[in-house]
């Protein structure tokens, strides 16, 4: 079973490994795609199947929570294709949901 934390949860997320991506990614991360090799900056070290936050290159805003496909290594020497899977990100309904218990 996989726990995965809201995006709201600062103090949580900070203890998770960072991907930034770059601001041409932001929209589409934003909109659920999948986080694709060549939008990424920068990653921390993690392993396949790990737990890792998305952020924006310019702000460092948490964009999304994904999974890894591929250790930290292998995900920066690949050039293209699928390496994060999303799983929940800013305007999705876990989003909306929240948003909607704190009015």
């Amino acid at each position: 079973q996989l726990i995965v934390p809201h995006l709201t949860e600062e103090t949580i997320l900070s203890h998770f490994p960072k991907v930034i991506v770059d601001m041409g990614a932001v929209k589409f991360v934003c909109n659920g795609a999948n986080v694709m090799r060549p939008g990424i900056t920068y990653l921390d070290e993690f392993e396949q199947s790990d737990l890792v936050i998305v952020q924006d290159e310019k702000y460092r805003k948490s964009l999304a929570i994904g999974i890894t496909r591929f250790d930290g290594e292998t995900t920066w020497n690949f050039e293209r294709g699928q390496v994060i899977t999303n799983l929940h990100y800013v305007g999705d309904v876990f989003w909306e949901l929240k948003k909607e218990i704190r009015n």
